[in-house]
């Protein structure tokens, strides 16, 4: 009988069209909102009173916090509805209303044409991608965690970020580009809406690809019993308060993580420490391609040996190196190739698993909700407002002060991460 099984791993094909295909709505949503991160210094002053370029850049990432606090929103209300009514419609409208958005920004008229209607019109195209992105992960990851063999969960879960890395990757290696072949003037005059205006042709891809998807046993099996749940949201708290504190607890540096990393670095170590935006991302688009090869790899080693050691690795390395390497956050390529490639190599054993470690935590009438409520809450707390406070910060020349923060959240996550079981090779409920 073991040889039996074992001969039937081995023959086990991951079916990569179908795993791209849901995750390519995600691509999409971290393309999106990296650009927004990744070109805000060029384009803050187009939505924004012209005469101070850090007020401006400020509030263009306030923007960005605000449309945060809508992603909670977005997750309790699309992920109700994927958990009603199937998690493929409800990715089907997430990739619509995010590559809307994303034209959206693209062809907004400036503050110099119509004065504070620029920045209104901004912050409903943020919103809808808010709301969009709060749907999108929980549904994308319950995908996932639903279709993957229980000893595979973390195999498949990887490709969510392999395809948020290459969409990231995508975007870094755009700003790149643009940066060698454009002057600061041609950016900051057009050359910041094409990245957007690209999103929507993205999002016709991820369309065509998602329609194509079959919608899982798991929902039609418990389609029923989610129809029937009163209260959903309390429901997650009253019967399922662990796994909402258990969820809270991990989210926290994982989105901070990604938000330092990703969106708030690149633009501090310009703005903040002098850095030539060149090398920035070029530096952070090497450091991606790193964290999109180890994707696989890392999910294999939690299917095999677990969660939690990969998870407490993670937190307690980033709780020791994070401070030491923001000093490192100054001009020079191979400093800031050591700080992104250390960070994001770390991450990686977190992003590897999210999905299934996530899907595991509540069950298939809970899940898209309950996922989408608690993980967006957090990130709206502590990713959200990850680019503002660095910026807020650096302006006070306190910079510092904001790695000690991530240090803090790493160190209580790793203790959150002690007290939780083990799930590798566990059945969803």
């Amino acid at each position: 009988m073991a040889g039996s099984t074992t001969e039937g791993v081995a023959r086990h094909r991951l079916p990569v069209r179908k795993l791209f295909a849901a995750s390519a709505g995600n691509a999409l949503e971290w393309f999106d909102w990296t650009i927004y991160a990744t070109f805000s210094i060029y384009f803050a002053g187009a939505f924004f009173p012209p005469g101070n370029e850090t007020l401006a850049l400020i509030n263009t990432f306030a923007t960005y916090a605000l449309a945060f606090f809508f992603r909670p929103l977005g997750g309790v209300l699309l992920g109700r509805f994927a958990d009603v009514h199937g998690r493929k419609p409800a990715m089907l409208l997430t990739i619509s209303l995010m590559a809307g958005g994303s034209v959206a920004i693209g062809v907004l008229p400036t503050f110099a044409q119509v004065g504070w209607l620029a920045p209104i019109l901004l912050l409903l195209a943020r919103i809808a991608q808010g709301l969009s992105l709060g749907g999108e992960v929980s549904n994308a990851s319950a995908y996932l965690g639903e279709v993957a063999p229980k000893e595979r969960r973390g195999r498949y879960s990887s490709f969510f970020y392999i395809s948020t890395g290459s969409a990231v990757l995508i975007a870094t290696v755009l700003g790149f580009v643009l940066a060698r072949t454009m002057d600061k003037a041609n950016l900051t005059s057009f050359g910041w809406r094409i990245p957007f205006l690209l999103g929507g042709v993205l999002g016709l891809v991820g369309l065509w690809l998602r329609r194509s998807l079959a919608e899982t046993e798991l929902f039609h099996e418990k389609k029923e019993a989610a129809r029937r749940v009163q209260r959903p949201l309390l429901t997650t708290v009253t019967k399922h308060p662990k796994a909402v504190g258990q969820l809270i607890g991990f989210s926290m540096l994982n989105t901070l993580c990604y938000y330092t990393f990703f969106s708030a670095l690149p633009s501090f170590s310009v703005k903040g420490r002098g850095a030539n935006d060149v090398d920035a991302f070029l530096a952070l688009s090497i450091a991606t391609a790193l964290f999109v090869a180890l994707q696989y790899p890392m999910g294999a080693l939690a299917d095999r040996y677990g969660r939690r050691p990969q998870l407490l690795v993670w937190s307690g390395a980033t709780a020791l190196v994070i401070v030491p390497l923001s000093y490192l956050v100054r001009p020079g390529l191979g400093n800031l190739l050591i700080v992104f490639c250390v960070g994001l190599a770390l991450y990686t054993a977190m992003t590897s698993l999210a999905p299934a470690i996530m899907s595991e935590l509540f069950p298939t009438e809970l899940r898209g909700l309950g996922i989408g409520a608690w993980y967006n809450l957090t990130v709206a707390v502590f990713g959200g407002t990850a680019p503002l406070v660095l910026s807020a910060l650096s302006a006070a020349g306190a910079a510092t002060a904001f790695f000690w923060y991530v240090a803090a959240g790493a160190a209580i996550t790793f203790v959150v991460i002690l007290r939780m079981p083990e799930t590798k090779g566990s059945e969803l409920r």
